[in-house]
């Protein structure tokens, strides 16, 4: 009997909570449910998270919707489109879910510009996340996060207490699904424009239990409040593809010769090895159609004289979208800049016959695109996978006029978050298409007569 209406009490309970989480819109459910006063300020949080707090605001979380490129691609790109398509404006008003939850949650939909300092500029602040609840569907994207703000604070771990707000412990905040509400991304055609986690999920990461979190919020020794004992305490840092430190030696690189000593006219074949040894996903992730990845070769001879070494091509197919040349992309861009007939930029900027490790979007029209919600299908992917070596090689024929000696190899894999021409376009500042050393390789051959 007990043991029955143990049974009975559970299943009430179990179905309580059900219907709660049911309650509680998500996605483009969400829109205009809230209001910005049910969340608390970054600053109200600081009072006793200081040091989180400081970690945040370097943060790109911070700047989610305040950064210069956001801001551009946002109202001069998606905004101005979806006025010249009504049918886009759901679209255009979702980029907030992610970029300004408070704002998308509140209905305040397109934003007030930045500079206008509105709170929509809190971007993905502290209440923000710590009131999500779960998410729905079975596959988290789109923002299918279920905010719930109140009292009650979530986070990660068990007993934690506040003398400010409620506490409440939620296996959510352990997974990589969490992340996934943002970092994956489907379009109106139905592609996903961003599978950071389903990139992981594929790849040897997630089998191992290596969440997004240990990367991209380590933990150290410290406090996680003033009043707070010493604990192991998440670094609240989110560095990613914006943090030219978390960049840096994604890539190890690797090269030899065929041979170590080549006849004055002959030829070598050099052979570049590129392994992914740090991320838990394919690098570049996030905003693919946006970066850009390159592997530029160079040879210089006795007397310092440089010679631009180009890749061989392996042949498969959508290749000539991975070797820099000089073509137009991106004329959809003409769309929403209200330019007829336009012709297009720039497809990559960087040297040709440079590898590029990339996969082009392509809009309706089957033009590559970096308009994400105008993306109907996608090219080859040709991007480096977690834990993944690729191998280029590169034939050259030894000029007439090279002298004898030593001729260095130099093998320099480079990433910009914004490819160059557009950012040049849409007048972006100039550190969004900086170009970002990831790392280098060297080898050497000895040329005699």
């Amino acid at each position: 009997m007990k043991k029955l209406l143990l049974f009975a009490v559970l299943f009430v309970v179990i179905t309580a909570f059900t219907r709660i989480m049911q309650d509680i819109p998500a996605g483009e459910d969400a829109k205009g449910t809230k209001s910005y006063d049910q969340y608390e300020k970054p600053k109200t949080c600081a009072a006793c998270h200081t040091d989180i707090y400081m970690q945040w605001t370097q943060s790109m979380m911070s700047q989610a919707y305040t950064h210069h490129w956001d801001e551009i691609e946002y109202f001069d790109l998606a905004v101005a489109h979806a006025e010249k398509d009504p049918a886009l404006k759901p679209v255009a008003d979702g980029c907030n879910g992610c970029h300004t939850p408070m704002a998308y949650l509140a209905g305040d939909v397109p934003p007030p510009r930045p500079h206008e300092n509105s709170r929509a500029n809190e971007s993905v602040s502290c209440d923000v996340c710590h009131t999500i609840k779960g998410f729905k569907g079975d596959t988290p994207f789109n923002f299918s996060y279920m905010s719930s703000p109140g009292r009650v604070k979530y986070g990660g771990k068990e007993g934690r207490k506040s003398p400010y707000h409620d506490t409440e412990y939620n296996d959510l905040f352990t997974k990589a699904e969490y992340c996934a509400n943002c970092h994956n991304e489907k379009d109106p055609y139905g592609i996903w424009v961003k599978a950071t986690h389903l990139e992981w999920l594929e790849g040897p990461y997630s089998k191992q239990g290596v969440a997004c979190h240990q990367c991209h919020m380590p933990k150290a020794r410290g406090k996680s409040a003033k009043m707070a004992e010493e604990d192991m305490v998440a670094q609240h840092l989110f560095h990613g593809a914006h943090d030219n430190g978390k960049v840096a030696g994604t890539v190890e690189i690797r090269m030899h010769p065929d041979q170590r000593e080549v006849e004055q006219y002959g030829q070598v074949t050099i052979q570049v090895q590129l392994f992914n040894g740090k991320t838990g996903h394919k690098f570049p992730t996030g905003s693919v159609e946006d970066r850009i990845l390159w592997l530029h070769v160079t040879a210089i001879d006795e007397n310092g004289t440089e010679y631009h070494l180009p890749v061989d091509k392996k042949g498969f197919e959508g290749e000539e979208y991975t070797i820099a040349a000089d073509v137009l992309a991106y004329q959809d861009m003409g769309i929403p800049k209200g330019i007829e007939n336009f012709a297009g930029v720039q497809r990559d900027g960087v040297p040709y016959g440079d590898r590029i490790f990339r996969m082009p979007y392509f809009d309706p029209q089957g033009r590559m695109t970096i308009m994400q919600w105008n993306t109907k299908s996608l090219g080859v992917d040709y991007r480096i996978g977690p834990r993944e070596t690729k191998i280029e090689t590169y034939t050259w024929t030894l000029p007439d006029d090279l002298p004898p000696g030593r001729v260095t190899f130099k093998a320099e894999l480079n990433y910009q978050k914004l490819v160059k021409p557009v950012a040049d376009f849409l007048g972006v500042p100039e550190d969004e298409s900086e170009i970002i050393p990831v790392n280098t390789g060297t080898t050497w051959i000895e040329v005699y007569e």
